[in-house]
C-alpha cells in the first residue's frame, strides 16, 4: 500500500458525495496543524501526478501555512526549503529518512473518508476557504436568502452544507439555487422566513 493511500480513498468518497474540502488535524514537532485537503477544480493548475492539494496551517495562527499537492506516494515538493523551514525540521545529513519519517507521521492523520462531525475549530477554515475559492469575503457566514443563480458553485454548496444543513436539504437537489450570505448577523434569517420569502417569490 502507498504511504498515502488514504488520500486516494478520501478523493473518491469525497468526489462520491459532492465534496471538495475536508479537514483534519495533524501535530508534529509539538506544533499542531489543521490540514485542508482539497480537490483541483477544472479551472486550476494541476500540477502533474497531483490527486489532491493541501493547504496546511498552523493551528495558533492560520496565516502561516502552505499549499502542498500531494498524491498516494507523498508530497510533491517543489521547494524543500520551504518545506522544512515551515514544519521547522532542521537540515541534517540523512535528510532523506527525516522526510521518510515525517510522511509517515502524517499518513498516520489522513481520513480515508469525510466526517461532518467536526468541531468549530476544525469547521471554520474549512468554510473561510469555501468562501474565498467562491470570491466571498470570509466572514459572510450568516445566510440569509436562496435564489435561482445559474449553476451553484461546490464552494457555496459545501458551505451551507455545514453551516446550514437543514436548510441545504430543502434545495439540494435544485442546483439553479444558491444560498446568499451576509457578514451581518442580524440580517440571518430562520429556514422558515428565506423558505417563504423564496415561495413568494416564485409564486408571482
Amino acid at each position: 500500500m502507498s504511504v498515502f493511500d488514504n488520500f486516494r480513498h478520501l478523493k473518491k468518497d469525497m468526489e462520491d458525495n459532492g465534496w471538495v474540502i475536508d479537514a483534519f488535524p495533524f501535530q508534529y514537532n509539538n506544533f499542531n496543524y489543521i490540514v485542508l485537503a482539497k480537490l483541483y477544480q477544472d479551472n486550476e493548475k494541476k500540477p502533474k501526478f497531483a490527486l489532491m492539494k493541501t493547504k496546511i496551517m498552523r493551528r495558533d495562527n492560520v496565516s502561516m501555512n502552505i499549499t502542498i499537492p500531494v498524491n498516494s506516494n507523498g508530497f510533491i515538493i517543489k521547494n524543500i526549503k520551504e518545506f522544512r523551514e515551515f514544519f521547522s525540521i532542521e537540515y541534517e545529513p540523512n535528510l532523506g529518512d527525516i522526510l521518510t519519517q515525517f510522511t509517515e507521521n502524517f499518513a498516520r492523520f489522513i481520513p480515508s473518508q469525510i466526517n461532518l462531525n467536526k468541531p468549530d475549530w476544525l469547521k471554520d477554515p474549512m468554510v473561510n476557504d469555501l468562501s474565498t475559492s467562491d470570491s466571498e469575503n470570509p466572514n459572510r457566514r450568516f445566510c440569509y436568502d436562496v435564489r435561482r443563480s445559474g449553476n451553484r458553485t461546490p464552494f457555496n454548496d459545501n458551505k451551507t452544507r455545514l453551516l446550514r444543513p437543514s436548510l441545504y436539504s430543502l434545495f439540494c437537489d435544485d442546483q439553479s439555487i444558491s444560498f446568499f450570505y451576509s457578514v451581518e448577523v442580524e440580517q440571518e434569517e430562520t429556514d422558515e422566513e428565506i423558505l417563504a420569502k423564496f415561495s413568494r417569490r416564485q409564486s408571482t
